[in-house]
C-alpha cells in the first residue's frame, strides 16, 4: 500500500465496474458521515466516542475476516504497520476531526478534509519522490477551488474565534494523519498483505489505543442513551467505519491514492446536498460555479493515468 506507488495505484487500466462500486460507496458513505458525526459531539468525550466506535467497528471487522477464511496470524513486523494503521487512520484521524466537530460547522469539517487529495499528491513526492500526474494534480485542484466556491458562504461568514482556530487546526491535523494512514496502507497492500485482515487489526489498535488515551485522561466510559446518539454511532461504526473503509482501502490499492483520494473531495458535494434537505442551504451562484468545477475535476481525475 505505498503511497502510492502508483504501482499499485497507479496501475495504467481505466475504471471498471468495481472500481466505479468502491467508489460511490465510498463518497456516500462518508458523505453521510458528517451529518452523523454531529451526534457524537454533545455530552460525550470525543476520545470515548471513537473509542466505542471502534469498539463495535473493530468487532465486526474481525468476525467478518474469520467468517471469510482470512488468516489472521501476522509476524510482530506486520503488527507494527497494523498499529500504525490503527495510530494514523483508526483513531488521531477521527479524534482530532471529532474535536473539530465541536467547534465547526459540519460543511466546514468536509471542506478541509477535502484537501486529502492534494496533500496525497505531495506527500508522495515528498516522501517518496513520485512525481505527481499532472492531470491527477490539475483535476485535484479544480476539485478544491470548486469546494471552496461552494462554501464560500460559510468561509467567509465563519467568526474565527479562539475556538474556531482550534477547530479548524484540529481538522488539519486529522487529515495529515489520514493522509499518512493512506501511504501506510497503500504499503501494506504492496507487500501482499489483504486489506480485511489490515483493517480488522488496525481497528483493534485504534480501539486499544484510543481506550489508554481515554484512561489516561480521567475520561468517562458512559455513553449517551438516546437515539441520536446511538443511531449516529452505528452507522459511524458499520456504515462510515467498516464498509467505507473497506472499500476506500481496496480502491486505494487499486487505482491509486491520487485517483482514490479524490473520493475526499467528492463527498463534500453529498454533505452538502443533505444540508440543502436538511438544514436549509441556500444556493448560489458561487456554489452551482462550485460543483461544476467539482464534477469536472471529478471526470478528470478519473481519466488520469
Amino acid at each position: 500500500m505505498s503511497v502510492a506507488s502508483p504501482a499499485a495505484g497507479s496501475k495504467s487500466h481505466g475504471f471498471n465496474a468495481t472500481d466505479y462500486g468502491l467508489y460511490a460507496t465510498t463518497v456516500l458513505a462518508w458523505g453521510f458521515s458528517w451529518i452523523a458525526m454531529k451526534g457524537q459531539v454533545a455530552t460525550v468525550a470525543p476520545e470515548v466516542s471513537v473509542f466505542w466506535r471502534f469498539v463495535l467497528a473493530a468487532t465486526i471487522m474481525m468476525a467478518w475476516a474469520k467468517y471469510r477464511g482470512h488468516d489472521l496470524s501476522f509476524p510482530l513486523k506486520d503488527h507494527l504497520r497494523f498499529a500504525g494503521l490503527g495510530a494514523f487512520l483508526f483513531s488521531t484521524n477521527f479524534t482530532l476531526f471529532y474535536y473539530g466537530a465541536s467547534h465547526l460547522p459540519s460543511g466546514l469539517l468536509a471542506v478541509i478534509f477535502s484537501t486529502a487529495s492534494i496533500f496525497n499528491l505531495f506527500l508522495g513526492l515528498l516522501l517518496f519522490g513520485q512525481r505527481p500526474n499532472l492531470l491527477a494534480l490539475a483535476a485535484g485542484i479544480l476539485g478544491f477551488a470548486g469546494i471552496g466556491l461552494m462554501f464560500w458562504p460559510t468561509l467567509a461568514s465563519a467568526q474565527y474565534s479562539s475556538a474556531t482556530l482550534f477547530g479548524l487546526s484540529m481538522c488539519i491535523g486529522g487529515t495529515l494523519s489520514f493522509c499518512f494512514g493512506n501511504m501506510l496502507s497503500a504499503d501494506t497492500q504492496r507487500q501482499g498483505i489483504g486489506v480485511t485482515p489490515a483493517t480488522a487489526w488496525g481497528m483493534v489498535y485504534g480501539m486499544i489505543f484510543l481506550g489508554i488515551a481515554s484512561f489516561l485522561r480521567g475520561q468517562s466510559f458512559a455513553i449517551e442513551w438516546s437515539f441520536t446518539y446511538l443511531g449516529t454511532l452505528v452507522y459511524l461504526a458499520l456504515v462510515a467505519s467498516v464498509i467505507a473503509f473497506a472499500s476506500y482501502l481496496t480502491l486505494l490499492g487499486r487505482i491509486g491514492s491520487a485517483r482514490a483520494g479524490y473520493a475526499t473531495v467528492m463527498f463534500p458535494v453529498v454533505a452538502l446536498t443533505l444540508s440543502t434537505i436538511f438544514e436549509d442551504y441556500q444556493w448560489t451562484v458561487l456554489a452551482a460555479t462550485g460543483l461544476i468545477f467539482v464534477l469536472a475535476g471529478n471526470l478528470m481525475m478519473l481519466r488520469a493515468r
